[in-house]
């Protein structure tokens, strides 16, 4: 399956933080045309094995892939007269809701929209002001004795839209946060099957990366992989954005440097994607980065991290815009990287043998 298409059928599912089975039937399609296993941990985590040929002489090494699938959505808190008010299920830009169509997730699924009160009954005072959480609420066309009878408090409500082609090798659609990463993984295992490789790889779709992470912390305990990348995305350059909070879209992945990320796995990166001409960004980030290498990097007794952004505009939108190159580059950029691991370089990290303690 091409990237593009592969990124299409992901960001068509429904699947917020809590709620990603679905998608994670999607993923393993998409992970197994190139792996070997494939399990699903008790957080829900979908992990793809490929199997790296060993060399007897040196103790068997991993590396650990990270790209959530979860997405952000919303959560019934209220039925009121034949309407349903919602809370927010991750961080959302309110800005963006009111008009919105969205499927509610009840005993079947339910068409519907976000509405609120029209600008001509408002105050002038609440025209100008962002439409609040408590003001929104949505109408799926049935009568209050109706709903009662297909939706119930906590059922999930999901944002419904389309992918989208745009000129220039871009596209549009939701969810790309942090889909995208996914088709970026199955991309590299894609580049590694024609590829020899010593390091086995963990391929792994997170769960709940936007409610805390948890994807993350849990799979990286659990594997003890020797070194981890996340693939996430980053800030795309648009108007009314400095130069210096975004990264170019179509201009290569971005790869991450500050204390989330270990200095010797960005300087690899950097070397492998000059020595194969893949064009990359500089992503300084000063602190915590928000994304699973924040948890991966803690996991156990501390793991080797990198993160690669996507550009990506609008993020935390319906309207999310990356160019498909990009998630290319990456996944050749990630195989290439991890053809080219060997012992030499887990002796310059400090790894210890598996099994033994630093």
């Amino acid at each position: 399956m091409q990237s593009k298409e592969l990124l299409k059928s992901l960001s068509e599912a429904n699947g917020i933080s809590g709620y990603e089975a679905s998608v994670r039937d999607l993923v393993r399609a998409g992970f197994m045309q190139y792996a070997e296993e494939f399990v699903t941990d008790t957080m829900g985590n979908a992990i793809a094995i490929k199997r790296g040929q060993r060399d007897a002489a040196y103790p068997q090494r991993s590396i650990m892939l990270a790209g959530h699938m979860d997405e952000i959505g919303l959560l019934v808190t209220k039925l009121e007269k034949g309407f349903l008010r919602f809370t927010t299920v991750g961080g959302f830009d309110l800005r963006v809701l009111l008009g919105q169509e969205v499927i509610v997730h009840g005993r079947q699924e339910l068409p519907g929209i976000i509405g609120s009160r029209a600008p001509h009954v408002l105050s002038a005072e609440d025209r100008e002001r962002i439409v609040p959480l408590d003001h929104l609420f949505v109408d799926v066309g049935l009568t209050e004795d109706e709903l009662a009878q297909q939706v119930q408090v906590g059922d999930v409500v999901t944002l419904r839209r389309q992918f989208t082609e745009l000129s220039g090798d871009l596209v549009s659609g939701k969810a790309f946060d942090d889909r995208a990463a996914v088709a970026c993984i199955a991309e590299a295992l894609k580049q590694l099957s024609k590829m020899k490789h010593s390091w086995d790889v963990y391929a792994v779709a997170t769960v709940q990366e936007e409610t805390g992470l948890k994807g993350a912390m849990t799979s990286a305990f659990g594997l003890t992989p020797d070194i981890g990348i996340a693939i996430d995305v980053g800030h795309g350059d648009m108007p009314g954005v400095s130069e210096a909070d975004t990264v170019k879209v179509g201009g290569g992945p971005a790869l991450g440097f500050g204390p989330n990320i270990h200095p010797l796995m960005y300087a690899r990166l950097v070397q492998t994607a000059k020595a194969d001409e893949i064009a990359y960004q500089i992503d300084p980030i000063p602190g915590a980065s928000g994304t699973d290498a924040w948890a991966m990097q803690v996991a156990r007794a501390g793991i080797p991290t990198a993160l690669i952004s996507i550009p990506l505009r609008y993020m935390h939108t319906t309207v999310e815009t990356l160019a498909i190159k990009d998630i290319e580059r990456i996944g050749r950029l990630l195989a290439r990287f991890i053809s080219s691991l060997d012992e030499t370089f887990a002796e310059e990290l400090g790894l210890s043998i598996p099994g033994q303690i630093p």
